[in-house]
């Protein structure tokens, strides 16, 4: 086997991918059904994967729902990203005692395996690698984490009612980034997962797999209900020059408008897996003997995110979500050539007041106020 061949396996060579990855001695991290949600987090086996749950999604809204099959990976985006492994939302950077010799803290050096990684996450991933691991000044904290990572990306069948990762060129089929990608199909002919092979690294792993060359009507299924789901999406970010849009909408009322409804809870920069924004704190104990220095995920919802000497900049909710939504889909084009949305949703649902990021990009590129009626 070699990169660009297309194998097979079944649900048992799924268990026996997650077994042959914990003996290569990485650490697992994969999808499980938990606490009402699809989340993210270590898999001791196979048998934890979310087996016969969908999700149904709307704005404001999240609910799991149980299948007539036993498909894995039958859902969407929870509220959890592999963002917060890569660039966790709270870490040690340093320690100091009374010597005053500085000690940096060691992150880990076991390797992460990522087991089901959708094709917008798998951008998400891409452009963190940009934002963080590019340019003269790069985190090696994250590029220490993302070293030696493997990918064991979907191919996604079955698109959420909030995602519109059509109309943001990232899925719902991957194209590059991973070791294996998997499509999964149910039919008569049984339960099994198309295989595509994306390095060496991957075929290596799956040769400690019983696999079977993929027939015609396995590659055909499956590329199928990936271009199905295309066509599925349940939501689409307009057809216009979204940069230029807003470049062109500061004084729109949509702003207000918005302002009326948003919280400034930070919700959607929390679930969203690109944002990337960190602060830094000083602690010590109480004897004045011992500090540290944590980094720690921050939100330009917050007021104090814009704060300068004497008070903060953006005092507003109506300046904070401006900031952020002209960031996210403009200004990040300047900064790392691309967008900043990968369209997978989760602002959307996530977000209390039923904000819908799609919605208001179409109402400004219409030059008028938002519709809720």
């Amino acid at each position: 086997m070699k990169p660009g061949d297309t194998m097979v396996i079944d649900r048992a060579g799924l268990d026996r991918l997650v077994e042959v990855l914990h003996e290569a001695e990485y650490r697992v991290i994969g999808p499980q059904e938990r606490d009402g949600a699809i989340v993210l987090d270590d898999l001791a086996s196979g048998a934890q994967l979310p087996a016969g749950w969908s999700v149904d999604t709307e704005p404001g809204r999240y609910r799991l729902r149980r299948r007539d099959d036993a498909a894995v990976f039958a859902h969407s985006a929870g509220p959890g990203s592999w963002k917060q492994f890569l660039h966790p939302p709270h870490r040690k950077v340093w320690e100091m005692g009374p010597d005053l010799n500085e000690q940096r803290a060691e992150d880990s050096a076991q390797r992460f395996a990522f087991i089901g990684v959708r094709g917008c996450d798998l951008a998400a991933i891409a452009i963190l690698g940009r934002v963080l691991g590019g340019g003269t000044y790069s985190d090696t904290g994250y590029t220490g984490r993302r070293a030696g990572l493997f990918v064991v990306a979907v191919n996604c069948t079955e698109p959420g009612g909030v995602c519109f990762c059509v109309s943001m060129g990232t899925g719902p089929g991957v194209s590059k980034g991973y070791d294996l990608a998997l499509t999964e199909t149910i039919d008569d002919a049984g339960h099994r997962f198309l295989v595509d092979i994306g390095s060496e690294t991957g075929a290596d792993v799956l040769a400690h797999l019983t696999t079977r060359p993929a027939e015609t009507t396995d590659v055909t299924t499956a590329r199928t209900a990936v271009d199905t789901a295309a066509g599925r999406m349940g939501r689409s970010m307009p057809a216009a020059d979204l940069p230029t849009v807003l470049r062109e909408s500061h004084e729109s009322p949509q702003w207000q408008d918005v302002a009326s409804r948003c919280l400034t809870c930070g919700n959607c920069t929390m679930v969203c897996p690109t944002c990337f924004c960190t602060s830094t704190e000083d602690v010590t104990d109480l004897t004045g003997d011992h500090a540290e220095r944590w980094e720690r995920w921050v939100s330009c919802f917050e007021l104090d995110f814009s704060y300068q000497h004497g008070g903060s900049v953006r005092r507003s909710g109506e300046s904070r979500y401006r900031q952020w939504l002209t960031h996210k889909l403009g200004t990040w084009h300047d900064q790392f050539g691309s967008s900043g949305c990968v369209g997978c949703g989760r602002c959307i649902a996530w977000c209390p007041a039923e904000i819908d990021i799609t919605a208001e990009m179409a109402a400004l590129a219409e030059g008028g106020t938002n519709d809720r009626s």
